[in-house]
């Protein structure tokens, strides 16, 4: 099933340092931010406006753990259901206000359902609550024990970010070697030169 979600905006490096260090100080200001990463403050603020038309930073709501709300336990569903009510059954999820989120997947599975829960009763009441979805055919639980690695993106930040300075490093060697080629050759000339003069 094809995403819904629009394509992102091209993140270069500028962007990647940009968003590394609003993942560090979230609150951070916009003159704060120029300040520290040696920009200007128009190019952060034309950055920061472009992410936002674009839907590159996520919402508020995602930054909210639910653990906090009460909802103790986590689990992922993988549900199978009818081709031809693929699209009504994934309305009806989103009508449960327990399920946080719906990917489409490949394999013997058609989707997987992320809900939260209270309790175990109350995870069994949403699990049933799914399966009596018209169109679904069977579905089977995972329970999240511990969440060991969570959503995160600064690796790949880092790694564009790093990228971006390994090519300045590049760029900086390059003009070094050329120097010393060109001091090279200057240095061979007038050794040239010497030598004729010395033969004569």
């Amino acid at each position: 099933m094809p995403s819904a979600e629009p394509a992102p905006a091209t993140i270069d490096a500028t962007d990647a340092r940009l968003l590394l260090e609003l993942v560090a100080n979230p609150r951070a200001t916009g003159v704060e931010l120029a300040t520290r990463l040696g920009l200007s403050r128009n190019t952060v603020q034309a950055r920061l406006a472009r992410w936002e038309a674009a839907g590159v930073l996520a919402g508020f709501e995602r930054r909210v753990d639910p653990r906090a709300l009460g909802y103790r336990l986590a689990a992922f569903v993988a549900v199978v259901v009818d081709q031809h009510r693929l699209a009504d059954v994934v309305a009806e999820l989103a009508e449960i206000p327990e399920v946080t989120e719906v990917c489409g997947t490949t394999g013997q599975t058609d989707l997987t359902v992320r809900v939260v829960a209270r309790d175990a009763d109350d995870l069994y009441r949403i699990t049933g609550a799914i399966l009596k979805i018209a169109g679904v055919q069977r579905t089977n639980m995972a329970l999240v024990m511990q969440q060991l690695v969570g959503p995160r993106t600064a690796p790949l930040l880092q790694r564009l970010a790093g990228a971006d300075e390994a090519a300045a490093s590049r760029q900086d060697a390059g003009r070094d070697d050329a120097g010393r080629n060109d001091a090279g050759r200057s240095d061979a000339g007038e050794n040239s030169v010497q030598f004729r003069r010395t033969g004569r």
